[in-house]
């Protein structure tokens, strides 16, 4: 079906009224008692369109019924497979029975894709991906398609149930706060909205904090990755897409931290709002928080797996090196089970031999292969550049090891009685 639109090529400002089309589609009358009988057959031609019922009242006779075929997918009676035609038969059909209906179409029954089809530059990529975020929809638009953006903004408003609020992200991610600039194409200035993952709400106000709904599966493969009742340092809360799931679903005992003042404001509002209780929540710096927060707890005698996660690819791994003597001149016996899951941004040509490489330079230490759990493709950020992470257990010595500056003596020994340890 032809549903170019010669007159809206190049339109800037949305004009409805100029959304206005005649086309003509195959159609078929049916008694309406058989028309769920012929479901079977001709379900998969039904006219899909927007505000358009297939199947429609035929005028002044309430006993039969009109069903609108797709003319791309349906061609005619005879070209039906031979069991199809009998099918029909049965209900009194043929190929007489068939006949061309024409539709005056306007905006309001224009798919998204139509619309940008019809208007955006041919021969270029047009406007194939956005994120949703509650009622929030962030575009992050090429160069090409910025003469466009009011124009998608006010589609996408206007035919997404639910959106109010369309941005287009204007600057880049500030590693600092994992927050970026954005400008609002439609709608209202609305930035405080819900998502709900993983079993979990999550409330905030996107303009101030880091969030991506790309990020969902991994969000859940890390939870499911936790032991029942473990314990998980978040050094890169955010608002808590693993630190809340990770207390409400797996009943893992947290600490999460954040530097961002507004995602440590909604870090602790999403632990309200989803009853969590054994969540402590912290406004530190990353490399603060590991070195201030984790020796106590581990000086605790703890024989819960432990697990960190450290998500902010741009950075998280220059903060390996806080692990580093962070027992020094204490002996742990046994053993502490750490599982760090540390994210990187690697070109795709050798991202994997350059992720652990990356890891085993900032710890200062080699990583053997039985200390790897998993080495992860996350995400594809651009055609050269992926998001990985390398989860892996972090080897004794390098919390044991000793400052540099310190001269060798005899370490602390803390033996960890399992059988005697009051907890």
């Amino acid at each position: 079906m032809d549903l170019s639109l010669p007159d809206v090529r190049g339109m800037t400002e949305l004009d409805r009224a100029k959304f206005t089309k005649e086309v003509t589609v195959p159609s078929v009358e049916i008694q309406s008692k058989n028309v769920g009988k012929s479901m079977p057959v001709f379900k998969k031609y039904l006219l899909k369109m927007e505000k358009l019922k297939p199947v429609t009242e035929v005028q002044e006779n309430d006993e039969r019924r009109k069903l609108l075929l797709d003319p791309i997918l349906f061609e005619t009676f005879d070209k039906l497979r031979e069991e199809d035609q009998q099918k029909l038969s049965e209900l009194d059909l043929n190929k007489n029975s068939f006949s061309n209906t024409c539709l005056h179409l306007e905006y309001h029954n224009f798919r998204i894709d139509d619309v940008f089809k019809a208007v955006l530059p041919e021969g270029k990529e047009g406007c194939t991906s956005y994120s949703r975020i509650g009622h929030i929809i962030h575009l992050n638009l090429r160069d090409h398609l910025l003469p466009y953006k009011n124009l998608i903004g006010q589609v996408l408003v206007d035919k997404l149930i639910g959106v109010k609020t369309v941005v287009n992200k204007s600057s880049a991610i500030d590693s600092t706060y994992r927050n970026f600039q954005m400008e609002v194409l439609a709608g209202e200035a609305d930035f405080v909205t819900e998502v709900k993952e993983n079993l979990c709400t999550f409330k905030f106000d996107f303009s101030q904090v880091y969030w991506n709904s790309r990020l969902c599966t991994e969000h859940e493969r890390i939870i499911k990755l936790l032991p029942q009742k473990s314990v998980l340092f978040d050094v890169f809360a955010g608002v808590g897409p693993f630190s809340v799931p990770a207390a409400k679903v797996r009943k893992c005992r947290v600490f999460a931290n954040d530097l961002n003042p507004s995602s440590y404001h909604w870090l602790k509002e999403n632990v309200r709002l989803n009853k969590v209780e054994n969540v402590n929540t912290f406004n530190l710096d990353g490399r603060q928080f590991i070195r201030e927060q984790m020796p106590p707890f581990l000086l605790t005698r703890p024989t819960e797996p432990i697990h960190v996660t450290m998500n902010l690819p741009a950075l998280a791994v220059e903060f390996l090196d806080a692990f580093i003597g962070l027992l020094s001149g204490v002996e742990l016996d046994p053993l502490l089970d750490i599982t760090v899951h540390v994210y990187s941004f690697c070109e795709e040509s050798s991202a994997f031999s350059e992720m652990r490489t990356k890891v085993e330079s900032a710890l200062k230490h080699s990583i053997e292969n039985e200390q790897i759990v998993e080495l992860v493709d996350v995400r594809d950020v651009s055609p050269k550049k992926h998001m990985l992470r390398l989860s892996f257990r972090i080897p004794p010595d390098v919390l044991t090891k000793a400052a540099e500056e310190e001269t060798s003596s005899e370490p602390k020994r803390l033996k960890l009685d399992l059988e005697t340890q009051d907890r």
